[in-house]
């Protein structure tokens, strides 16, 4: 894709679609959305959150809608263009001109902002460090002593996970097994495995 630095070198860049794109951003102007350049292509935000991108390819162009997945799509026009991986973009797509209804592409517009306006985005979801996880050999251990399993529960996150690495960091079998054998009357104890060197 080549770098642009303008709506207006995007277009030009993109010829056989001129007219169509140019129509389309007469569409989105219309509205109160800021128009900028990101990732070499036109987008559209409301307060500083995208909302729309105008898009272009060889054999089609589109509107992309960042938080498309909260759209109600009542003219069942929206693509996901990547299903089972594309979370909330939806694409409007198009392949001439004529494709265009103006009044309702301008209502799926007019849609998105409100969305904005109502805080709706589908944020992408992290993996968390603050997960437990727990290794087959300590859980097979709690499972089989109720003294440890209740003395587990209530050591704090931190405590449970750093007592889960040191077991699951272990390489052989043997060690992971003394480990836990080590570990035990101190997470009976109520301890953190360096609860020692807390206060060196």
């Amino acid at each position: 894709m080549k770098k642009v630095y303008s709506v207006e070198e995007y277009i030009e860049v993109n010829a056989h679609f001129k007219d169509a794109l140019v129509t389309l951003r007469e569409l989105l102007l219309s509205t109160n959305l800021e128009e900028s350049i990101k990732w070499s292509a036109p987008v559209y935000s409301y307060q500083g959150k995208n909302v729309v991108g105008l898009g272009a390819f060889k054999n089609h162009f589109c509107l992309w809608f960042f938080n498309g997945v909260f759209l109600k799509d009542e003219h069942n026009l929206l693509y996901n263009a990547q299903e089972g991986k594309t979370k909330a973009l939806r694409q409007l797509r198009f392949k001439t001109l004529d494709d265009i209804n103006k009044p309702v592409v301008l209502a799926y517009i007019n849609e998105a902002i409100d969305n904005q306006k109502l805080g709706k985005e589908l944020k992408p979801i992290r993996a968390t460090k603050k997960d437990v996880v727990i290794p087959a050999e300590l859980k097979s251990e709690l499972k089989n002593n109720t003294e440890l399993h209740t003395a587990f529960k209530v050591l704090s996150p931190s405590h449970q996970r750093e007592y889960c690495n040191y077991i699951a960091e272990a390489k052989r079998e043997a060690t992971k097994l003394s480990r836990l054998e080590k570990i035990k009357p101190m997470i009976i104890e109520s301890k953190g495995l360096h609860d020692k060197y807390k206060n060196c």
